[in-house]
């Protein structure tokens, strides 16, 4: 399994594959609005970012390490079986 090492570089990946896969910009974009906190829009930065707290909660429960960055390919998979399996 292919670790990364920040955030950012994860960031970076996803885009590049994105710009390639169409349907995975979707699916990713789609992904990222469902993990966003419900009232994103009253405190900086103003932007449709998750809970910290949630992120190291879902990373915990899938790797047993909250400061876990997830490989590539579980976001993207993750991503497709969501609209697959979910209709999302």
């Amino acid at each position: 399994m292919e670790r990364i090492a920040s955030w950012p570089a994860l960031y970076l990946r996803l885009a590049l594959r994105a710009l390639l896969r169409p349907q995975l910009a979707i699916d990713l974009l789609r992904l990222t609005w469902s993990f966003r906190s419900r009232s994103w829009w009253r405190g900086t930065p103003f932007l449709p970012l998750p809970p910290r707290e949630y992120i190291r909660w879902r990373m915990f429960t899938a790797y047993g390490d909250p400061e876990a960055v997830p490989p590539v390919a579980d976001v993207v998979n993750f991503a497709r079986w969501r609209r697959e399996t979910m209709g999302l």
